[in-house]
């Protein structure tokens, strides 16, 4: 990027707010083109400007094609009002509540457009935290650079003449590869603790470094993330851990103290071996897909990350109390899940899927023909299998099993029954009732699951 060393050297203009100069950078020194842009951003930006409105492409969309990478989507900002912006597009559809945001249609393409924030004041709407609950006050084009979050997100492309414009050092910072919150950290952070999350996930998707100062105050305030709705965590969760970058996104969470906050029993398990390696190969796992451009699902990920709490409870379940396997499986995964909804919602299109694949797995050990047929024909085995082999790459069944029903999805059930982990099914049959003398299934009880002590 020697265009942009060489920007940074250059002085900046005018001062804006007092210590931040404005800069705009011409067309012929930067890299952005419009033809980078989607046709329905283009659409809207044309779209405003003919109607009389200043239209700016902002925030991560103009942040990666300067990072030298392929944006996701792009977001458009405007002096127009919500109301100004539904009436120039008839697709337009306003939503939210904190700030009204309008999503302008072009057949599959949304388009996110947004009203410039005016500057935080007395009368914004704020919780006991500092936390800001109504924001649907508007500003100009420099009023909403420093309501951004990150200087980086806070550069601007102007479709009237195909310039940038940088209010709070976005160009220098871009330069020195540092994310850095605009403003103080800790009041920005009280004023959307997701801001949080949002660091450390820009941070490592562009390979950048959190400011020091911008750091600092994460752990402390952390635990504002019980403040956020449990829904709005859920995408912020998938945004992080579905990703090329999820190890590394798993290791700052955990760092910085956030996972305590929104998955605990994904944040316990790190502190244990098995687990760990049980968490980070499924992870490994979703980055690859991603990198070949195979699908992933929410469901899978929320199951790995959740795995550690079902596997104790399990085991309590058949070892203490006697249940069967097949009980104890569904109840242990309603425990979790039910701990888990009070810092994350999992919507039901996930979470059922989610506890068909735990379902399933203690199935795995039981090899008589007719119930492997069953097994294999079941609408989620696929997952289940693909869930059962990582749980032998991390070591927690033998691969032995894991290679037996390789064979037996690839067209042909292996002679005998598949390998199980002894110790388990000893201990899982000598736990059962006495009296239940007559069982016909059930033999290797809790067979398919690991031997390892449980996580504290």
């Amino acid at each position: 990027m020697n265009w942009l060393k060489a920007l940074v050297s250059r002085k900046r203009s005018r001062p804006i707010q007092g210590s931040i100069q404005a800069r705009r950078i011409p067309r012929s020194d930067h890299p952005i083109s419009r033809a980078q842009f989607t046709p329905g951003t283009l659409r809207t930006l044309y779209g405003l400007k003919d109607a009389g409105y200043e239209a700016y492409v902002v925030g991560g969309g103009v942040r990666d094609l300067l990072a030298g990478q392929v944006p996701k989507d792009f977001d458009v900002a405007t002096n127009a009002h919500p109301d100004e912006i539904r009436r120039i597009f008839r697709s337009c559809r306003l939503v939210g509540r904190r700030f009204m945001i309008a999503h302008v249609r072009w057949g599959q393409e949304v388009v996110e457009v947004t009203t410039f924030r005016g500057a935080i004041t007395d009368e914004h709407v704020r919780d006991e935290t500092g936390r800001i609950l109504a924001d649907n006050q508007y500003g100009t084009l420099e009023t909403d650079a420093f309501r951004r979050d990150f200087t980086v997100n806070a550069l601007y492309y102007d479709i009237r003449d195909y310039s940038i414009v940088d209010f709070t050092g976005g160009l220098e910072d871009l330069q020195r590869r540092l994310i850095r919150l605009i403003g103080d950290p800790e009041t920005r952070y009280r004023e959307d603790p997701v801001r949080m999350l949002r660091a450390v996930r820009i941070a490592n998707k562009l390979g950048f470094a959190i400011e020091r100062e911008t750091a600092a105050p994460i752990p402390k305030l952390a635990v504002l993330l019980r403040e956020i709705p449990p829904a709005r965590l859920f995408d912020e969760v998938i945004k992080l851990l579905q990703c090329r970058e999820a190890l590394l996104n798993l290791d700052d969470l955990h760092r910085y103290g956030l996972l305590a906050h929104l998955l605990p029993v994904t944040d316990a398990a790190l502190a244990h071996e098995p687990y760990a390696r049980f968490i980070r190969a499924a992870l490994a796992n979703t980055a690859e897909r991603i990198a070949s451009d195979q699908s992933v699902s929410p469901a899978f990920l929320y199951a790995t990350l959740l795995w550690p709490g079902v596997v104790p409870e399990y085991r309590r379940l058949t070892s203490v109390e006697g249940q069967h396997p097949n009980v104890a499986i569904v109840q242990a995964g309603e425990t979790v899940l039910a701990q888990t909804q009070q810092h994350i919602v999992i919507p039901k299109r996930f979470s059922l899927p989610m506890r068909e694949i735990w379902h399933l797995q203690p199935r795995f050990a039981d090899a008589r023909i007719g119930r492997a047929k069953r097994l294999l024909a079941h609408p989620r085995f696929r997952a289940a299998y693909d869930f059962l082999l990582l749980r032998a790459a991390a070591g927690e069944v033998p691969q032995a099993l894991a290679d037996w029903w390789t064979q037996a999805q690839a067209g042909s059930l292996p002679p005998g029954p598949p390998p199980v982990n002894t110790q388990d099914a000893q201990a899982s049959a000598a736990s059962a009732p006495r009296k239940r003398r007559r069982r016909r299934r059930g033999r290797g009880r809790g067979a398919g699951m690991p031997a390892e002590p449980p996580a504290e």
